[in-house]
């Protein structure tokens, strides 16, 4: 993408870092991290259907996708008992 886009990508992560210092977070913090977290926590974690999660991101193969969905383990589980509960009384 040219040297522009590593000048943007590195003020943001230098920006994200410092947001993060200042609401006291330890963990190392880059525009990766943001992007896993919003796909895991935001999206994939409160249902959003991983076609639409590999749109918003940008992504042009839904395997990228599916490498943050291989995480989402509890979503897995309330899935299932979501299922479990639809056909209970049938």
């Amino acid at each position: 993408m040219g040297n522009w886009w590593t000048h943007l990508k590195s003020l943001v992560d230098f920006s994200l870092t410092e947001i993060a210092e200042l609401c006291g977070i330890s963990k190392k913090t880059t525009t990766h991290v943001g992007r896993r977290t919003f796909a895991i926590t935001v999206t994939l974690s409160n249902g959003v259907p991983i076609e639409t999660v590999s749109r918003m991101l940008g992504d042009t193969n839904l395997a990228t996708t599916q490498i943050y969905a291989n995480v989402v383990d509890t979503k897995i589980s309330e899935d299932m008992k979501g299922l479990f509960e639809k056909y209970k009384g049938k």
